[in-house]
Parts: structure tokens; sequence; C-alpha cells
């Protein structure tokens, strides 16, 4: 995992060492780049060449390079990390079973083994979580 951002490898350490301190006790765990010409954020389409900014995206690529998902979002809404985990979860559960997981998938959830059988039977087989 790591984030990239526009901003110099120097704004990053005061934000690690300020902002970030004040939203998380253990900092982030995982390397921030700096992308200071734009250049990774042109290759994933979320580079503002009018404000020379990358807007918020977050991409999961497995482990053969694959983006599995991306979320791009306008300045004004934040990312929410606890679907990030989610998300990378359910992906290495199915990486790791074969079994897909229904919407809402939580760690421990209900899984399901895709057969034929399957097809058009899954509201017969996935009763999901009464809210």
């Amino acid at each position: 995992m790591l984030s990239v951002s526009v901003d110099s490898v120097f704004s990053h350490k005061i934000w690690n060492e300020t902002e970030l301190s004040n939203m998380v006790d253990e900092g982030i765990p995982y390397p921030m780049l700096s992308d200071q010409t734009g250049e990774i954020g042109r290759l994933y389409g979320v580079y503002d060449e009018d404000s020379g900014t990358n807007i918020r995206g977050r991409f999961l690529i497995d482990p053969d390079g694959i983006i599995q998902a991306a979320e791009v979002l306008s300045p004004p809404v934040g990312r929410n990390p606890e679907e990030l985990l989610r998300q990378i979860k359910a992906f290495q559960h199915n990486r790791n079973t074969g079994e897909v997981l229904p919407s809402g998938w939580v760690e421990g959830g209900q899984t399901l083994k895709p057969h034929t059988g399957l097809a058009g039977k899954v509201w017969e087989v996935w009763q999901p979580p009464k809210k």
C-alpha cells in the first residue's frame, strides 16, 4: 500500500508530523510518494491540469498489477478507510478461496461458491443481514 500526491516529500513530512498525528496515533503504515509532475496522477486519470493537483482517488491493484477497484471523489469528500480495508479483505478472501462475496460482505460473513446453479438464485441462497 502507498499514497501518492503532488506534494513534496517535505510537505508529506510536515503533514505526517502535524495533521496526521491529530487523526491517528500510529501514523500511516505505508510510504507516501511525491508525484510533483503529476505523471502518476495522469496515468490513473486523477490529475487536474488546471489546479496542478491530484483529485482524491484510490485504486486497489492486485499482485498481478490489475486494478480490482477504483474510487475517485471530488475534493470536498474524503475517502472511507473502513470501506477500503473491507474491500482489501474481500479481494484477499476471494483470491485465497475462489469464493465470491455478496453485497455488503464483512469479514466472517457468508460467502458464495460460484457455480452455474447459483445464477438467478443468489437471493434464495444469500440472506443479507436485517437492519
